[in-house]
């Protein structure tokens, strides 16, 4: 291995480490009680190392957006074989749990902390990419039910809404350890599917009554 890339490796070292803190940090301590010193503490490097990587502790919190968003749209690939669009929404929301289960400090950070979301929206090269092609893709799954008659016809926001706010209330009482009181997390697929399978029903019900 050249110096280039000796020096490259240690460039990804160091960065990794930073998010790897960082993401610790922000779940035990909360977003606003963290700073660049105490990142740089724990990784045991001095904070003018981590500002040659991030800007800043915004920049470090939407780097770990995307890099859970890339880890979650990867467990979606299975997703393409499915032709079934029902099916592929259930398999999406087994995805959904199967994540928030294996990453918990990721899905607490892009799904449960307050964020300044006002100071990321600002940033430079904060286009949300990742982000949006996940609420994309629910739905284009959303509006595909639709038109194969799973769905009443409608406001495919509202749906997603009332669909991503079950799982994701699933996922978030399961890692904050309050899901037993309901139900155990080895059931929580099964919980998923008969609440997505009754939400789809209560839709029907309206088709019927016109």
């Amino acid at each position: 291995m050249g110096i280039k890339d000796r020096k490259e490796k240690q460039k990804l070292d160091i960065r990794k480490q930073i998010l790897d803190a960082s993401v610790r940090l922000f779940v035990e301590e909360g977003f606003e009680h963290v700073t660049i010193r105490k990142i740089a503490d724990i990784i045991e490097y001095s904070p003018t190392t981590i500002y040659h990587h991030f800007k800043d502790k915004n920049e470090i919190l939407f780097n770990l957006h995307e890099l859970g968003f890339a880890k979650f749209m990867e467990m979606n690939l299975n997703l393409a074989d499915i032709a079934n669009p029902l099916l592929r929404l259930h398999k999406m929301g087994e995805n959904y749990i199967e994540f928030g289960l294996t990453h918990p400090e990721f899905y607490d950070v892009m799904f449960i902390q307050k964020a300044p979301m006002e100071a990321l929206e600002q940033m430079e090269n904060c286009d949300w990419d990742r982000g949006d092609a996940a609420l994309n893709g629910l739905k284009e799954l959303i509006a595909s039910c639709m038109e194969h008659g799973y769905v009443k016809k409608g406001n495919v926001e509202a749906v997603s809404m009332a669909i991503w706010g079950m799982v994701h209330g699933l996922v978030s009482l399961a890692i904050r350890d309050r899901l037993g009181k309901l139900v155990d997390k080895e059931h929580m697929k099964a919980t998923m599917h008969q609440s997505l399978n009754w939400l789809m029903g209560i839709m029907d019900e309206s088709i019927r009554k016109g």
